[in-house]
């Protein structure tokens, strides 16, 4: 037995001794104010225009405040800014900052942090996916220490949602490299919560900040403990570990039913505002001819995923919005399994059976890897699923499971993939412009898969720069249509989020937006 087989092994020996009575592992009895929260990856940098994946954002979330948020029934409202007025049919903003809100460090948060955060997010120097949030701004100004003014050269529709990304504090970075400063681990916010502890790949600690401007957190402390295997994070939260985890269906329908588990948990579960996809690299040749994405997408049977893997706990997915969303085009039916279609699309793309049963053109075999993050059980399965769907039509699939950071730093920004199963969690203003516009390939910008399409291009930016809300319903639309004709990936489902949480923690309010929007009003009882 290999010695990874053996302590892994030992492990579970010794987790399983904790199931018998009296044997609890209750780490919350001890700390009950403190919640511990199951990552299955760890955060790659915590200022908020490098916080672009999952993990990252979570954690950053808690730290830095943006001018606007998103309430619980998906309104926005003021968030370090107090107020705001819109001029000059919607070509100019004024934010009313809030007075007295302090830096973790004691320094007081004024209109420089706002302008600082602006002209970092859009200088060139700093590779950051989202230089393009604040769209078609001419000029941001400091009226006086607590106002702002925006003014923008045309209508910028998403223009209140963007400022919702996290401000910086400008007594701390103005002149400095930000891609390489301490502040990516070692963060100062305005948040609700700062940095206590990082230790890398086992767990990142907050505490409370005791001068928080929306009042003091309940919660004393956030612990996000990383755990990138879900059967061993269930174990952690069954036997007191952690207190708060995303299930996998399997584990939310089978394994959370159980008498024990209903009398120590609350289960939530709500549609994710995202989806999951099959990208392919549009860099590759193969990957190129339209006809081939359209056969991948006729020859997996995504009904077989969202019953096998997400055991009905998810929906089709036709194109980039999720059906909550009021850009969704329900017109759009999606690609049926249809593996006979598929076949005739390949064989126009060139492409012919062997005697082998594998196809090929010019001689060599349609094969390629599909890169599935560590620790995502439903993108495995949903892999081995597609692998076992496109053997049928003669294409031949290698599956390879990588670290979350290195499939992000290594195969992702640097392009050296040749599909990947990942997922998109979505604003909700439909402006996907950072993901599919053609200028938003570069390392570390979101559309890595390398799409472009002309006429996609241009309603990308009519969708931003169009106030009427008709006329932007239409231009989303027809954007739904062009890449659910194009294919650049697969849309494969949307899953409902099923997490789970200790009863000891009450004042949760389940909304439209989730659990988490009110956090820092949950508490435990003494």
């Amino acid at each position: 037995m290999a010695l990874c087989s053996k302590i892994a092994l030992l492990t579970l020996l010794f987790l399983s001794l904790f199931s018998l009575p009296g044997c609890r592992v209750e780490h919350s009895l001890k700390e009950p104010d403190i919640i511990r929260v199951g990552a299955l990856a760890d955060a790659r940098m915590l200022l908020p225009l490098f916080a672009s994946d999952s993990a990252s954002a979570e954690i950053s979330g808690l730290i830095f405040n943006g001018l606007t948020k998103y309430d619980k029934d998906i309104n926005l409202t003021g968030d370090l800014a107090e107020s705001w007025e819109i001029k000059n049919n919607g070509r100019e903003i004024i934010f009313h900052l809030r007075r007295g809100v302090l830096w973790h460090d004691g320094e007081e948060f004024t209109s420089r942090d706002v302008l600082f955060t602006y002209r970092a997010v859009t200088d060139p120097k700093n590779p950051t996916p989202y230089a393009g949030i604040y769209g078609p701004v001419e000029k941001v100004e400091a009226i006086d220490r607590y106002t702002v003014r925006v003014i923008y050269k045309e209508p910028f529709a998403p223009a209140l949602e963007s400022w919702g990304m996290g401000i910086l504090p400008a007594h701390l970075l103005e002149g400095k490299d930000l891609a390489k400063s301490e502040l990516n681990r070692n963060p100062v916010g305005t948040g609700p919560y700062k940095l206590k502890r990082w230790i890398t790949g086992q767990r990142i600690e907050l505490e409370r900040f005791e001068h928080y401007f929306e009042g003091r957190p309940n919660i004393k402390r956030y612990i996000a403990r990383i755990i990138p295997d879900s059967a061993t994070m269930f174990l952690e939260l069954k036997f007191g570990g952690i207190d708060y985890m995303g299930l996998t269906p399997a584990q939310y329908k089978l394994k959370a039913e159980t008498e024990y588990f209903k009398k120590r948990f609350q289960k939530f579960r709500y549609p994710a505002f995202g989806y999951t996809y099959l990208g392919f690299n549009l860099l590759d040749e193969r990957f190129r001819d339209r006809r081939v994405r359209q056969a991948m997408a006729y020859a997996i049977d995504k009904e077989k995923i969202i019953k096998g893997v997400l055991l009905g706990y998810g929906r089709p997915c036709t194109g980039p919005f999720p059906p909550d969303s009021w850009a969704y085009n329900k017109d759009i039916k999606g690609y049926p399994y249809d593996p006979e279609k598929a076949l005739r699309l390949l064989h126009e793309a060139g492409w012919r059976m062997a005697s082998d049963g594998i196809l090929k053109k010019q001689g060599v075999p349609l094969r390629f890897t599909i890169l599935v993050n560590q620790g995502n059980n439903q993108r495995l399965l949903a892999a081995q699923i597609i692998k076992e769907d496109l053997k049928r039509i003669g294409i031949e699939v290698d599956i390879r499971v990588v670290e979350w950071q290195t499939l992000l730093r290594e195969f992702i920004d640097k392009k050296r993939f040749e599909a990947v199963i990942m997922g998109w969690a979505l604003s909700r203003d439909p402006d996907i412009y950072d993901i599919w516009h053609s200028s938003k390939t570069k390392e570390g910008e979101f559309n890595f898969i390398s799409y472009s399409n002309p006429e996609l291009d241009r309603l990308l930016v009519e969708g931003r720069t169009t106030i009427d809300m008709e006329k932007r319903k239409k231009i989303y639309h027809r954007i739904h249509e062009i890449l659910h004709e194009d294919q650049p990936t697969v849309f494969l489902y949307v899953p409902d989020a099923l997490p789970v949480i200790h009863k000891r923690f009450r004042g949760i309010e389940p909304s439209p937006i989730g659990i988490w929007h009110n956090f820092i009003h949950w508490y435990v009882n003494e």
